[in-house]
């Protein structure tokens, strides 16, 4: 396909680029609105579980607030990771770490996402990054990035391609949602509320966790199922990394994906740095929990694995199946990160998280929740590995589309 009629342009001259405000408690005014951080931007797509709310005044509203189809990007961290804002929250606003970019006219907003995400894909961002430690992409520098831009027909058919993936994207990861919900609340209905099959005919009695029906039982962690720790081999040794087949988890692994389930991790060790270094494997289909820093990131591994020194492990059994033993996990976040301590950062340790007590219901009851809520989630991992299939062929697809390569229709 001829790019003849396609012309260069900085993105400075064909959007509209605003950095978000800069938040302060003491000196904001106005009303409370929510605001995307650095945090709940992703590639793609937005984590925006826990938001936060900032004061926001009225002649604010158009300079910080977003639109449906503005492009929201990061200004530091990760600089260049974007998505594409669609209303899903009424009134959002954003703070100083994002950049918002508004499309002008004769550029599809979708076209030019797409030509964002491919400008980060294929690292042509670093060149304009500033910060020796932490990596940024100021206003300035952003205005400069030129990006490629075809008739605007091409665009659409361009956009309309790709948005298509990302419509399959977004069905069925609305479809997780739906099931890991689905099997949270009925933990929640059970084990929690007590309001399991037949709970009218148990009375509550006292127990170390409070009332609890009678015929439960409380038990530690120590005494109810095995955990691991993990380790990192030396980064000055690359024979403990070469070639590496291991699956080595680090917490970025789990926030970044922000999954049920994870298949890989980035990183990969050998052999030698196994056994160079406290990392230790466990079974695929345990429950990865991160434990320092960032408390709480939770995720079951698929295939064998060992783990960076953030985690603990938590290994099911007969006693405590794989399922109830994830649900009771991200149940006690909470708990989790109030036991937590450190002048640094915070870390929940190993020894403290032995002494948790926690419900220990009939037999009976554990395998009925089991029974409910696996085919819950093998339902929700065959719809996640969909979806990266899916993200794997609109990558694929976007470099070409977006160079010209592939020929989209028209004259």
């Amino acid at each position: 396909m001829s790019t003849g009629e396609w012309k260069r342009a900085p993105l400075g001259e064909v959007a509209d680029l605003c950095l978000g405000k800069m938040l302060d408690q003491n000196k904001n005014r106005g009303e409370l609105f929510p605001y995307l951080a650095n945090v709940n931007v992703r590639w793609g797509e937005f984590a925006l579980a826990e938001l936060r709310t900032m004061r926001f005044e009225p002649k604010e509203m158009d300079r910080y607030g977003l639109r449906f189809g503005d492009i929201v990007m990061c200004e530091g961290g990760e600089p260049g990771r974007c998505a594409i804002w669609k209303n899903q929250v009424p009134g959002m606003m954003i703070q100083k770490a994002l950049h918002r970019i508004r499309s002008k006219d004769n550029l599809d907003y979708r076209f030019l996402f797409y030509s964002l995400l491919n400008i980060g894909h294929t690292k042509r961002f670093d060149q304009y990054f500033t910060g020796a430690t932490i990596k940024h992409l100021p206003g300035e520098k952003l205005a400069k990035v030129e990006v490629e831009i075809p008739p605007l027909p091409i665009q659409q058919r361009i956009a309309a391609i790709l948005s298509a993936y990302d419509e399959l994207i977004e069905n069925s990861q609305r479809r997780i949602r739906i099931l890991e919900s689905m099997a949270r609340a009925l933990y929640r209905e059970w084990f929690v509320k007590f309001r399991f099959p037949g709970h009218e005919n148990h009375r509550m009695v006292d127990s170390a966790l409070g009332k609890i029906p009678e015929g439960w039982d409380t038990k530690t962690v120590g005494d109810s199922f095995e955990i691991s720790g993990g380790g990192t081999p030396s980064r000055k040794e690359p024979g403990y990394w070469e070639n590496g087949n291991i699956r080595w988890f680090a917490p970025s692994d789990l926030t970044g994906a922000g999954t049920m389930f994870m298949d890989d991790s980035s990183d990969h060790i050998n052999e030698l740095g196994l056994a160079k270094s406290s990392a230790r494997m466990f079974p695929a289909y345990s429950v990865m929990l991160t434990s320092r820093a960032t408390i709480g990131a939770t995720s079951i591994n698929t295939r064998e694995a060992c783990t960076n020194q953030g985690f603990i492990t938590c290994i099911p059994n007969d006693d405590v199946p794989l399922y109830f033993l994830f649900h009771w996990v991200t149940e006690n976040v909470p708990t989790f990160q109030r036991l937590a301590s450190g002048a640094t950062f915070k870390e929940i340790s190993r020894g403290v998280f032995k002494t948790i007590k926690l419900i220990r219901p009939p037999e009976t009851l554990v395998r009925r929740f089991e029974g409910a809520v696996a085919p819950m989630a093998e339902q929700a991992l065959a719809l996640q590995r969909k979806v990266q299939n899916l993200r794997r062929t609109r990558d694929l697809l976007l470099p070409r589309l977006l160079s010209g390569q592939i020929h989209v229709g028209g004259e």
